[in-house]
């Protein structure tokens, strides 16, 4: 019979050996070490697990729990094992000796070795290792060689001899790289970007390096993730910049690459959906991967290996991907800043929905090496209270729960899926829960009903507008655009004068007359029209004057024509208090008096109010010009508007802006000579 689940935990004050399903209980055999530990770790393979105290490391056997060995290296922040156990890598801080040189601070010790009796471990190898990231040694499958990296070089060692350089990988400016796993020996490299030229991923044959056997070259990319799928015949080039030019992203504009190991294919991955890649995981078939992307609400799509899209999930708030170890199943998840929902699928079944499990606020999510279990945990320092695990089933039911005081760190002991029955189907039976699952439920608090938004009086008993819904609600897909006229001044909605789902309002200078009375108010279009007569009337009385006759226009479209051209003035110096003074000025010059020119004065009246289809009559030559200048002064105040209302304008812009006063001039001037012939 296989050995029981179980997985391990970190505390402030100690560390925890748990059998999982059917179980439930602490190791038996395992003596949890009290004081400060600062870290922990399975091996790959599972059979050992070793953890830090101030005075050594201890490795301890899992299915037993009892103490394997014990290493004397003190200050352990760092440990990690070698894909067999074979091999333990620890880190301390760097530090000096008495001659002020650097301590080699990274050592790699054997777990398994005969010593004589009263004999103390000593490393195999040690370097000085400044970085913590990117500390520890990369092996291959079988242990055969290991590579480390230094500065412009990869070199490689055999793991019986980490004494001697095996070979070198010279590459300049390299940052980054991966050993391939599985039986091909590849290593991929990464450049960034540097003087210019272009960030490259490169990737060579072990240890053959004479030319790289695949290789893409890029913009955009100051720093990447390197994922291989489990056969390494694939890798997945995930590129970030550190800063986002177009000014849509705090945290830098993200590219997905894809790429065979044998140079065959290389791509880009189209996305759908604007916005970053929240995460890209491969399927244990090694055939297909997932991408979650786009600004949320986010997509998820399942590509196969030719970066060819296979299905794509509802669109929900979600930023994580994780595949079972068989690959039935595939979790996608919210987690961080979201609310820790947990969407559960059957990839065998048709992509077939599960569940949805409400997690809390999980900062560890991982599956059981069978498939039929997802491991929770909220951990210290990203949240210091409600830490502790839950077991989840795949079916959604909550197994297991143990609440802990400033639990650091919890994981799976590892476990290749070969090891379970493969004839099992994870969903049913459905296991009994432990007590503590039941104990948790019924403390918990029910979810609250949901208040509900606001809503007006007139808006309430109808449908939200699609204007104010989420995408995967059914509203419109949510778009980042610079400079547009439908993107406010911050980037996102729309001007504040356009209301969500009304019709666009034509825009309008405050204070100037509306260009017909349909939208004025009854009381507004009674003022217009005693305005309108009383400026009928006082040019009638001016002309009688003058004249000495009754001599009225006929069918009264002279007095109608005044009208349109006064509004049209109007209209054209509005904003601009100095123009609207000079025009005020030329209309008192123009008008009528008892002075001696007054004959003179009296022979221009009939010409000023003449309509402007007369004066702009085809016979007048300044009438396409003066028709220009006016639609000229009308972009002029709406791109006045626009400013006033806190939008960007282009450089542009704001010079036509400035030159509103020579239009007006020039304007003028052909107006009165329009008038005065």
């Amino acid at each position: 019979m296989a050995n029981p689940l179980q997985f391990a935990y970190r505390t402030q004050k100690t560390i925890g050996v748990f059998d999982a399903a059917p179980a439930y209980r602490a190791v038996p055999g395992f003596a949890k070490p009290e004081g400060n530990t600062r870290c922990c770790g399975y091996s790959p393979c599972g059979r050992f697990f070793a953890y830090a105290t101030n005075e050594a490391v201890v490795v301890v056997d899992t299915p037993s729990g009892h103490v394997w060995t014990t290493l004397p290296v003190p200050n352990v922040y760092e440990l990690g094992f070698s894909p067999r156990g074979t091999y333990l890598s620890t880190w301390e801080r760097p530090s000096k000796d008495e001659n002020g040189d650097a301590n080699k601070n990274l050592k790699v010790w054997r777990t398994v070795e005969d010593l004589a009796p009263g004999a103390q471990k000593q490393p195999v190898g040690q370097w000085v290792q400044k970085s913590q990231s990117g500390w520890n040694l990369q092996y291959s499958d079988d242990e055969k060689y290991c590579a480390r990296m230094v500065t412009n070089e990869i070199q490689f060692y055999r793991s019986e001899d980490l004494s001697t350089v095996w070979s070198k990988l010279r590459v300049e400016g390299v940052t980054d790289f991966a050993l391939a796993p599985g039986k091909n020996q590849n290593v991929a490299v990464f450049v960034p970007e540097r003087k210019g030229q272009p960030a490259a991923v490169k990737v060579y044959n072990v240890p053959l390096f004479n030319s790289p056997v695949s290789q893409k070259t890029f913009f955009k990319g100051d720093k990447v993730q390197l994922k291989w799928n489990g056969l390494g015949t694939a890798l997945i080039v995930l590129a970030q910049t550190d800063v986002d030019k177009s000014n849509k992203s705090y945290y830098g504009e993200t590219t997905m690459y894809l790429l065979t190991a044998n140079g065959a294919f290389d791509a880009r991955i189209t996305l759908d959906k604007e916005g970053p890649i929240h995460d890209v995981a491969w399927s244990p078939n090694s055939t297909e991967f997932g991408v979650v992307y786009g600004y949320m609400p986010s997509k998820t799509t399942i590509f196969n290996h030719r970066g060819i899209a296979n299905h794509t999930f509802p669109i929900a708030p979600r930023n994580t991907i994780i595949f079972s170890p068989t690959g039935r199943f595939a979790l996608i998840a919210g987690f961080g800043n979201l609310a820790g929902q947990i969407d559960v699928y059957d990839l065998d079944k048709g992509y077939r929905k599960i569940c949805t499990i409400e997690s809390g606020n999980p900062s560890v999510c991982a599956w059981s090496p069978d498939s039929k279990y997802i491991m929770t945990a909220t951990t210290s320092p990203r949240l210091r209270v409600d830490n502790g695990v839950k077991l989840w089933h795949v079916s959604g039911a909550l197994m297991y729960n143990e609440d802990m005081v400033e639990l650091y760190n919890v994981m799976w002991r590892p476990a290749p899926p070969s090891s379970f029955p493969a004839n099992e189907d994870p969903l049913t039976p459905v296991p009994s829960a432990h007590p503590s699952a039941a104990e948790y439920l019924s403390k918990a608090k029910a979810p609250a009903k949901a208040v509900g938004v606001y809503r007006p009086p007139g808006a309430r008993g109808t449908s939200t507008p699609l204007h104010f819904k989420r995408e995967d609600e059914g509203g419109a897909a949510h778009t980042v655009s610079n400079g547009t006229s439908n993107i406010g001044a911050n980037g996102f909605g729309r001007p504040r004068n356009q209301v969500p789902g009304a019709e666009p309002a034509q825009r309008t200078v405050p204070g100037a007359i509306a260009a017909d009375g349909e939208n004025l108010s009854k009381t507004a279009l009674k003022n217009k029209k005693k305005r309108n007569r009383k400026k009928e009337g006082g040019a009638g009385g001016d002309a009688n004057a003058s004249d000495g006759h009754l001599a009225p226009p006929s069918d009264g479209s002279a007095g109608n024509a005044q009208n349109r051209r006064d509004r049209s003035r109007t209209r054209n110096n509005n904003g601009d208090g100095q123009q609207q003074q000079k025009g005020n000025n030329a209309d008192n010059n123009r008008k009528p008096s008892t002075e001696p020119s007054a004959p003179a004065a009296a022979a221009s009246t009939p010409a000023e109010t003449a309509s402007p289809a007369q004066t702009q009559a085809p016979t007048n030559p300044n009438a396409k010009k003066i028709r220009s200048l006016q639609k000229k002064i009308r972009a002029i105040e709406d791109l006045e508007m626009r400013l006033a209302g806190g939008e960007k304008l282009e450089d542009t812009q704001i010079k036509k802006i400035q030159t509103k006063a020579a239009v007006l001039k020039e304007l003028e001037a052909l107006e009165r000579e329009a008038v005065a012939a």
